[in-house]
């Protein structure tokens, strides 16, 4: 029986998708075991150089925006979502758009660049980055909306350059006020003196042309979840424990083996840009707290020699986990990739508010109704 041939433009199409999904290096084409794994699956092949297929990418990443672009020529209104962060030692700057196919209504969305930033995230780099993207993409003016998170860099960067926005779209200049202590009490004929250089930083606002600015729901609700003013003293004390707790069994083969020992499950570490990782580590000690009783979590502690945490902080860590466990949910609907509008929102909210409101805890519940009914600033 004869084996079926496979053309060379399919091996090198088939190894381009291999290193652009896998987020494999280039090198990865020099490597004697992946040529030995071409060969032997078709012993006619060639294999492409590092350069032939640094110079494919390239031509397949100018085709595919040439195929976005024609796409986006078609609709007439765009969202673009945006976001900078630091990895490495480097910047960058994310933007996404997303758009309605006109013909099936099914939404549609595309990476439109990943771009490295020099120097500081100030509001006019942001601005002008993100303006250059949107030029180089010819959807400047179909854009009705750009999201991001509630960073102060690109609050003011829309501010500054930003199309108007709506009466109700974003907070108001009086609610920023009342909401960081500031009172316009000035009396008639006061004189305000302003820092010059405040002025001349800001600039005029027509050196680029951003569209306008919509602040992430999801993130506001990250912000409000780690706001703990009310209880500040028992929820860092009871963080800094289980902080230590998990430090040690991250750092420790031996410590995790003594944990998993007398607690019959392991810790789960916090990652630091997942507010919902800190829910499901406290989770994991009340469990273990409520299974295997306080003097599991005593013996691990005393071993390590690390303080235990007293009656108060446990309570505050199972009020914890019970009041955020509702809003962490709300905040995985609210972040699908799919099947998720707008007017999700508030039904969202609402819902979050109703089960807040039936808990039988007294405290983080009535901290967090009285949050979701109060302008977030």
């Amino acid at each position: 029986m004869s084996s079926k041939r496979v053309s060379q433009v399919t091996i090198n199409k088939a190894v381009i998708k291999y290193v652009i999904e896998g987020l494999q290096p280039f090198s990865v084409v020099n490597l004697q075991a992946f040529k030995d794994l071409i060969q032997d699956l078709q012993p006619n092949a060639t294999i492409m150089s590092r350069p032939t297929l640094w110079s494919s990418i390239a031509e397949a990443t100018k085709t595919m925006k040439k195929k976005v672009i024609a796409a986006m020529r078609e609709v007439e209104y765009i969202a673009t979502t945006t976001d900078c962060w630091t990895a490495r030692r480097r910047s960058f700057m994310g933007v996404t758009a997303h758009w309605l196919d006109p013909d099936s209504l099914d939404r549609r969305s595309a990476a439109l660049a990943c771009r490295q930033l020099k120097g500081s995230h100030t509001f006019d780099v942001l601005a002008g980055a993100l303006n250059d993207i949107h030029a180089e993409y010819q959807i400047r003016d179909k854009i009705v909306t750009t999201t991001t998170d509630n960073g102060s860099n690109f609050i003011k960067a829309f501010h500054v350059y930003g199309a108007q926005q709506d009466e109700n779209n974003n907070v108001t200049d009086t609610e920023e006020a009342s909401c960081s202590g500031e009172e316009d009490e000035e009396e008639e004929g006061e004189v305000n003196f302003q820092e010059v250089t405040s002025v001349l930083d800001e600039g005029d606002g027509i050196e680029y042309h951003l569209p306008k600015h919509q602040r992430c729901a999801c993130h506001l609700l990250n912000l409000v979840s780690t706001a703990d003013e009310t209880y500040k003293k028992v929820s860092r004390s009871s963080f800094s424990k289980c902080q230590a707790l998990w430090n040690k069994s991250a750092r420790s083969a031996t410590a995790a083996e003594t944990i998993e020992d007398a607690c019959k499950l392991q810790l789960i570490r916090p990652n630091a840009t997942r507010w919902n990782s800190m829910l499901f580590a406290v989770e994991r000690i009340v469990r273990i707290v409520k299974e295997q009783g306080e003097g599991a979590i005593r013996d691990v502690c005393a071993s390590f020699k690390i303080p235990m945490l007293n009656p108060s902080e446990l309570a505050f860590l199972a009020e914890y986990s019970a009041t955020m466990s509702p809003v962490a949910k709300a905040i995985d609907i609210l972040q699908a990739e799919t099947n998720i509008q707008m007017g999700w929102l508030l039904p969202t909210l609402t819902q979050l508010k109703t089960k807040l409101h039936k808990k039988p805890q007294k405290n983080l519940r009535d901290i967090w109704h009285a949050l979701l009914t109060t302008p977030v600033c």
